[in-house]
């Protein structure tokens, strides 16, 4: 006889979102939570060091999974790292805490205006160190925001060649609403530690009685009674129930993935891999797209910093190389020149690889396609709840985007020219043509930068209130649901929209 155990709600996904949901909601003593996650504590060694998300990637704490070969990329399959551990990605990302415009929650419901958000963010933040004069930022939230605790001098020269290029420094510093211009990276740091969502959130609700954390365990379907309701989650060994709701935070693969498990997506398509529908829900698993880079790498004999062991001196007082996050600084652009918000971004590394993959002198440039217009889908492949999905992001399918990355890399191209970083460099590792070619050099080598979102999108698949529309008793809460990728780096996004969310399950249960 499977083991069942009964709870107010039942969260799926211990990540970004779902250890605020649970931390959140448990601040209520007189509610239990179970919190569901198929990874395991974050106590993987390379976890709280900031350069060691590098030797994440593969490792027991991600999902690994890997793309359908794309079309526009030349039938080229990515690698999609996922976390599969307490705080998911926010504990083997690069810790980039980047809210975005304020005009990308345009093509949000209206009760998700910037005006509406923004508080939200500002209840997640603990920024340390001194502001510039600016928009209100948090003081007294669960993540502490850190300024580079040990910039590489190169990081501030970049900035430096912006600012000859016609790009300001992001008034008031990112993180209100408009983050055109450049800046030094803010970090989900602590005294040079990474600060994930398990940190702030999970860790200090841990000793609650009120809050079970079932590590380990993959849920494999979602439970609905005979009137669609749904009533729990259904692991290997035993049956996890929700008086109240069930709260899917399993992120823009995982959540999607778990609907149409359940028979909650596109009726004919599930039928075809021999899932019974329950609910026909074509907008489960489409939407998805993502956030892609392409690295411009340039040689730089001198720049050897991050080719020595900085084991020690990290050791001793948590600088130099390993306290840095990879992308010390960026720059959010409209790679067109023309008004409005950005439409590109630039990350900094005061590093750089060969194409081999192995670190050499130099440093690195990656151009971000911000707001992509092409759209993938997230499909079954199977319905063994162990197979992964099928992950089609669509990149590079409208030729818009082409056209607009290509118009980045030309501007990277004038920010590596400027005087400030000229002289650092002695030009590309792989060259970039000086031509049209550009557009398929872009092709050949544009990836992911583990943005995913819209599988789970809000207004086809979600209401604004995140319930799972034809479905009592569900919600999503995760970067899945959000419509139109965002001007920025999603980990804040899923912790702003999971804040939201406790309060949207608190209203509906009072």
């Amino acid at each position: 006889m499977v083991e069942a155990e009964e709870f107010d709600y039942v969260v799926v996904g211990a990540g970004s979102a779902g250890c605020v949901v649970a931390a959140r909601l448990t601040e209520d003593p007189t509610v239990t939570v179970a919190l569901v996650e198929a990874g395991g504590p974050d106590d993987h060694p390379a976890i709280g060091v900031p350069l060691g998300a590098l030797e994440l990637f593969g490792s027991e704490v991600d999902w690994a999974f890997t793309t359908a070969p794309q079309p526009g990329l030349g039938g080229r399959e990515v690698p999609w790292p996922r976390g599969r551990v307490h705080g998911g990605s926010s504990a083997t990302n690069f810790q980039m805490w980047v809210p975005g415009h304020a005009a990308d929650f345009d093509d949000w419901h209206p009760s998700w205006s910037w005006e509406r958000v923004h508080p939200y963010f500002r209840r997640a933040e603990r920024w340390a160190g001194e502001r510039e004069a600016g928009p209100e930022f948090g003081t007294a939230g669960p993540l502490w925001i850190s300024p580079q605790r040990d910039p590489d001098p190169s990081s501030t020269r970049f900035l430096d060649a912006c600012a000859e290029v016609g790009l300001k420094p992001v008034e008031g510093g990112l993180g209100g609403p408009d983050n055109t211009g450049c800046a030094l990276t803010p970090v989900t740091q602590r005294e040079g530690v990474r600060w994930s969502s398990a940190d702030g959130y999970l860790k200090p609700a841990s000793g609650r009685p009120n809050l079970t954390v079932l590590s380990g365990r993959r849920a494999e379907r979602i439970m609905l009674d005979p009137d669609g309701r749904a009533t729990g989650v259904r692991l290997a060994d035993r049956a996890v129930t929700a008086r109240r709701e069930v709260v899917l935070c399993a992120g823009s693969v995982g959540s999607p993935h778990l609907l149409l498990l359940s028979g909650i997506g596109p009726a004919d398509e599930l039928r075809a891999v021999g899932v019974t529908p329950r609910v026909d829900l074509p907008g489960v698993g489409r939407g998805l797209h993502d956030h892609m880079i392409l690295d411009l790498a340039v040689h730089a004999p001198d720049a050897t910093r991050f080719l020595q062991d900085g084991r020690e001196q990290y050791e001793r007082d948590r600088t130099g190389p390993l306290s840095s996050n990879i992308g010390e600084a960026v720059a959010f652009l409209r790679a067109d020149g023309g008004d409005g918000p950005p439409d590109v971004e630039l990350i900094w590394s005061p590093m750089a690889f060969s194409d081999d993959g192995d670190p050499i002198p130099g440093y690195t440039v990656g151009v971000v396609l911000l707001r992509p217009r092409s759209r993938g889908r997230l499909t079954l492949a199977s319905a063994d709840p162990a197979a992964p999905p099928v992950i089609d992001p669509g990149y590079l399918a409208e030729e818009a985007d082409v056209r607009t990355y290509v118009a980045g890399v030309r501007f990277a191209e004038r920010v590596l020219g400027a005087a400030a970083l000229r002289d650092l460099h002695t030009g590309p590792v792989v060259p970039w043509p000086a031509d049209d070619a550009v557009a398929d050099y872009v092709r050949e080598r544009a990836t992911t930068v583990f943005h995913p979102v819209g599988s789970c999108r809000m207004g086809d698949v979600v209401d604004e209130r995140l319930r799972v529309r034809g479905v009592p008793g569900l919600r999503v809460v995760d970067a899945s649901v959000i419509p139109e990728a965002p001007r920025g780096h999603t980990h804040a996004h899923a912790v702003m929209i999971a804040e939201r969310a406790a309060g949207l399950l608190r209203e509906d249960r009072g």
